[in-house]
């Protein structure tokens, strides 16, 4: 399949990343949002990322620790690559493209990749009117990093052609890219996000069955929830939770700077989900409680200036 469109669903954290990666590896590059607001949230989003790239590539011509595998091979950085590479981000910057339209977005694409609220009910409302306008021969994509595709599948006008691809967060230097089909994926489809992951500079990780968390997030999701859990039984802060994963690992970030990167309201969401939350005196409803907290008072994460930590 000869890809060049491509449409992401949701321009949050995640979604504005990989919308600005996909447009900076060359193809026409569409975000659906679904409302005007959702724009002027967005908008900024892919603001900071354009000078993000272009901070990299300049830093990349002399240091060596700056190199970031999504912008370019390791054997072609050069002063003159990292100057040719940045026309790439002004060209990616400028071609992408913002709608709340279904029609505008959907109708001639090649590869759609959702990446809107962990909320079943928002994703399904999506695939729902996006199998409205969106072309039969459509690689459609999930980037969920906690629901499964399969209980999606039926909501896809053509489901042989639907499954999972995750990032990780800060995709232009941690590049991977989880492929994972549902039961009724077919190969081809399979093999066609594969191969597109590696055109947008990812390493494609294969995931040969449906496996909640996919890789990354099995082994992530457990360390967060043990942070969080400590935080909201009252054993440790925030603060020396982290110090204390950072001097017994080497690790450069603890749980609560991971969360404040992946923002709170993603971290509220997975954790809504378990059903022990359901119990009010359970670690997960006061966890919750607490994650809600900081929600209504605007402290979401890095994206929002201040979480657990001061960005301003």
């Amino acid at each position: 399949m000869d890809i060049k469109n491509v449409v992401v669903a949701g321009g949050g954290v995640l979604g504005s990343q990989i919308a600005f990666q996909c447009a900076y590896s060359g193809y026409h590059v569409t975000i659906w949002l679904r409302s005007e607001g959702s724009i002027g949230r967005c908008q900024p989003k892919i603001d900071h990322l354009r000078q993000v790239y272009l901070d990299t590539l300049e830093a990349m011509k002399s240091d060596p620790s700056a190199y970031a595998y999504g912008l370019l091979a390791k054997q072609d950085v050069t002063p003159e690559a990292c100057e040719a590479a940045k026309a790439k981000v002004e060209a990616a910057y400028q071609d992408l493209t913002l709608t709340t339209s279904y029609e505008d977005a959907l109708s001639d694409a090649d590869f759609v990749i959702e990446s809107i609220a962990e909320n079943p009910k928002d994703k399904i409302a999506f695939y729902t009117e996006m199998s409205k306008h969106v072309p039969a021969n459509a690689v459609v994509c999930t980037n969920s990093s906690s629901m499964l595709p399969s209980a999606f599948a039926s909501h896809v006008a053509h489901p042989e052609r639907y499954l999972a691809l995750h990032f990780a967060n800060s995709i232009w230097k941690n590049p991977s890219a989880e492929v994972m089909p549902h039961a009724g994926t077919s190969k081809e489809a399979f093999d066609e996000t594969v191969s597109f992951a590696a055109s947008i500079r990812m390493v494609p990780l294969k995931i040969m069955k449906e496996q909640p968390g996919y890789l990354l997030n099995s082994l992530l999701i457990p360390f967060l929830s043990a942070g969080q859990a400590l935080w909201a039984n009252g054993i440790g802060s925030p603060e020396d939770i982290d110090l204390a994963w950072k001097l017994g690992t080497g690790a450069p970030n603890g749980p609560f700077q991971i969360l404040d990167v992946v923002g709170l309201t993603t971290a509220y969401n997975i954790a809504s989900m378990n059903p022990a939350a359901k119990d009010p005196t359970s670690t997960q409803a006061k966890v919750i409680a607490l994650l809600k907290e900081k929600i209504d008072a605007g402290e979401t994460g890095v994206a929002a200036g201040k979480g657990f930590y001061d960005y301003h």
